[in-house]
């Protein structure tokens, strides 16, 4: 299932399924815009059901305002409409945010994921306020970001009801892992906004119980299995989604052990060749970590997508890969 949605002067998009939380590629510390460009073809080709651009992995943080908006630019370009762009553009500043999010709408960006003000640790009554008036300043649909490991703050249903309320907030997309949300607050919530997951471990299960769509790191190093596993989820196949689940479990769990671009970047660097380079305060994982990717990538046989898909899932599975 997916939400539909209009966007201000923007065509009806849809977005749902399996979403690349994409990594931003360096070389020599400068943006590499060719790499950029071959891994969203990349993406697509492989059935991704949509992009976001500049979000943690993509180390939106330490991008400058030029060279997000290159990014955002070359992933809206390079999409060529055949799956929803969307952009991160929440910070802890409610001024940054509108500037940002407004690039975004500018850029020709389907929707922002906004993530709740971090390290400020705003009230309830706060976060409704940034929201209101981030909505009164630009038409973009708005994805509210709720991942308090990060921020510091998680949402009440309460203050989800009022953004709900926010002509413009069209979902939510929960980094918590805790599918009972979904259950408990769906039947609280309108039923134009939709639910996200955004974390890997819990994705197919959230699917399961009734999320539209999930916002993926591994998605970026196995967008085929990734979309498989959702695809199967939503289609209601326990078989399927148990066997891709068993099978991916590992990488999710090595992603995991640190920050989101680096194990990505390295990842990648394994199955694409891309440059695993990433910018400071960030620098390379661990030897540990490293290892954990290569025996997780190899032992599913990942290293070779299409291979994997065709040599070791049963045919019952193979109808959801799209193939």
């Amino acid at each position: 299932m997916m939400t539909t949605y209009l966007g201000g002067n923007l065509p009806i998009r849809r977005i749902g399924g399996a979403i690349s939380s994409l990594v931003t590629p360096f070389e020599s510390g400068e943006l590499d815009l060719a790499a950029l460009v071959a891994y969203v073809e990349w993406q697509i080709e492989n059935g991704i059901d949509g992009l976001m651009a500049c979000g943690i992995a993509g180390e939106g943080d330490v991008l400058t305002m030029a060279e997000r908006a290159r990014v955002i630019a070359v992933c809206v370009e390079a999409a060529g409409g055949k799956v929803p762009v969307i952009v991160a553009s929440g910070t802890n500043s409610t001024a940054t945010t509108i500037e940002e999010t407004q690039e975004a709408a500018e850029l020709g960006a389907d929707a922002a994921l906004v993530t709740l003000p971090y390290y400020s640790k705003p009230t309830q009554q706060g976060i409704i306020h940034h929201f209101e008036l981030l909505a009164a300043s630009t038409s973009l649909p708005l994805i509210v970001h709720n991942l308090p490991s990060h921020t510091a703050v998680d949402l009440t249903l309460e203050t989800l009801q009022s953004l709900a309320a926010i002509p413009s907030v069209i979902g939510i997309a929960d980094g918590t892992g805790d599918i009972s949300r979904i259950a408990a607050w769906r039947s609280e919530l309108p039923g134009n906004i939709a639910w996200f997951s955004a974390h890997d471990l819990t994705a197919a299960a959230s699917t399961l119980a009734g999320a539209q769509g999930t916002i993926s790191t591994a998605a970026n190093v196995v967008p085929r299995l990734f979309c498989a596993m959702q695809h199967a989820a939503t289609a209601g196949n326990l078989s399927a989604v148990s066997i891709l689940g068993e099978r991916l479990r590992p990488l999710f769990q090595a992603l995991s052990r640190e920050c989101e671009p680096a194990v990505v970047k390295h990842a990648l660097s394994i199955v694409r060749g891309m440059g695993a380079d990433v910018r400071l305060p960030l620098v390379g994982i661990d030897p540990a970590t490293e290892a954990m990717i290569l025996s997780a990538l190899t032992s599913a046989h990942i290293t070779d997508e299409r291979h994997f898909a065709t040599a070791f899932i049963p045919e019952l599975a193979r109808r959801h890969l799209s193939l």
